[in-house]
């Protein structure tokens, strides 16, 4: 960010910087007000590749999916990354577009993505194919090596939890409740709430 932000004037660097810190503070909990900052850098400094993405993670938690998608793009377009990509393919899904998800999740080498990038990738991908009915098809698509890494790593508990929510949708619940406990051992800051799945899929067998 500072190198891109070093090619503005010094005034205009500093009121960027500022909204851009302020929207990364506040996209959890006001999106809304996140995407008004990052909206103020963006009339300030619109040639900014990181400008731009933080317009479209705003506008993305705030459910803007149209913005989010335009603003990145030109993200994408302006610092050639593609670790965009899994938030610009969920937001085809949130246009009611799971086949362009599909379609935008095909174009990406999975090669050249980290770990978290390509797990984000999958459960995009697993989700657009729930989207168009295809239960059983997002499960295959989930169960990769990385489901069944010894990690603690955030993505993995992400990972899990996608693949034990699709087999609670494919009414295997035992072998879901085993995967969302596994899900709540990787999710070691309590990001997912696989602890509670697990307990309250539990209780529902129990009682049948």
């Amino acid at each position: 960010m500072r190198r891109e932000l070093g090619t503005l004037a010094k005034p205009t660097a500093v009121r960027v910087a500022r909204h851009l810190v302020a929207a990364g503070q506040l996209l959890e909990d006001d999106p809304e007000l996140a995407l008004e900052h990052a909206q103020a850098a963006r009339r300030a400094a619109p040639r900014l590749g990181v400008v731009r993405e933080a317009c479209g993670l705003a506008a993305y938690q705030a459910g803007r999916y149209d913005l989010a998608l335009a603003e990145l793009r030109a993200a994408r377009r302006m610092t050639g990354s593609v670790e965009y990509v899994p938030v610009m393919a969920d937001c085809e899904r949130g246009l009611g577009r799971p086949e362009r998800a599909l379609d935008l999740v095909a174009s990406v080498d999975r090669a050249t993505l980290d770990l978290a990038t390509r797990i984000e990738l999958l459960i995009v991908e697993a989700g657009a194919r729930r989207d168009l009915g295809q239960l059983a098809a997002a499960l295959t698509v989930l169960d990769v090596p990385e489901l069944r890494m010894r990690s603690a790593h955030p993505a993995i508990a992400r990972l899990r939890y996608a693949y034990a929510d699709t087999l609670t949708q494919l009414g295997r619940r035992k072998e879901a409740a085993s995967w969302f406990a596994r899900a709540a051992e990787a999710d070691l800051e309590g990001e997912t709430d696989a602890e509670e799945r697990y307990a309250a899929l539990v209780s529902e067998m129990d009682v049948s």
